[in-house]
């Protein structure tokens, strides 16, 4: 038997919580960019203040889907979402 076999493998996510934050603030900010002024002039919003925020609940969800207790409350009640595919 592996040690691998023995003890679960730990996502990516969970192991460097950061980098998932980082990466999901840059995939928001990427896909955000080529709307963003077509939104802030339909929602008659004077700069891009908001959206700094929007980024911000962003990454502190992304964060705290990162923490191993909350990554193990999802592997049980919500499976499909968790950072480790279900096993079959």
């Amino acid at each position: 038997m592996t040690d691998q076999a023995i003890r679960p493998v730990t996502p990516t996510q969970v192991r460097h919580p950061w980098r998932a934050t980082l990466r999901t603030g840059v995939a928001v900010v990427l896909a955000m960019l080529p709307i963003m002024p077509q939104v802030v002039d339909e929602l008659g919003l004077g700069g891009y203040a908001w959206a700094v925020g929007f980024l911000g609940v962003v990454a502190g969800v992304t964060r705290v889907l990162a923490i191993p207790t909350v990554n193990l409350w999802i592997q049980k009640w919500l499976p499909a979402l968790a950072a480790t595919p279900p096993k079959p």
